[in-house]
């Protein structure tokens, strides 16, 4: 399932906190986007045409829940990513990175954990 940026921010939203109605997205989307209430059913109306969401009706509203777990979809999308753009193999995307962008010292520190917990 593939979801835009702009429809992962709606689902991070929800994940933090489920049900909510598209009001109270917004509300808590406010500080960091000034999208207005037709925005968000717009994104919500995407998200719910791909399954990504459900819908219940509460009186006059509706109240939106995710129908797939964060760690679900953060796992497919990393499957997704090593395997068009590494081979299926994690090595070359961790080379990428320390190539592309400084690795810290604590991310090198985090790295080494990870082996020797492994």
């Amino acid at each position: 399932m593939q979801i835009s940026k702009a429809e992962s921010v709606v689902m991070e939203q929800l994940w933090r906190a489920h049900p909510q109605s598209a009001e109270q997205i917004v509300a808590h989307l406010a500080d960091a986007r000034e999208w207005q209430e037709a925005t968000v059913k717009t994104l919500l109306n995407r998200l719910l045409k791909k399954g990504a969401v459900s819908a219940t009706r509460d009186g006059r509203r509706y109240l939106y829940a995710p129908r797939i777990a964060r760690a679900d979809y953060v796992e497919a999308q990393s499957d997704d990513l090593l395997g068009r753009l590494f081979g299926g193999r994690l090595a070359p995307l961790v080379m990428h990175f320390s190539e592309r962008r400084k690795l810290s010292k604590r991310d090198i520190a985090e790295l080494k954990k990870l082996i020797e917990k492994l």
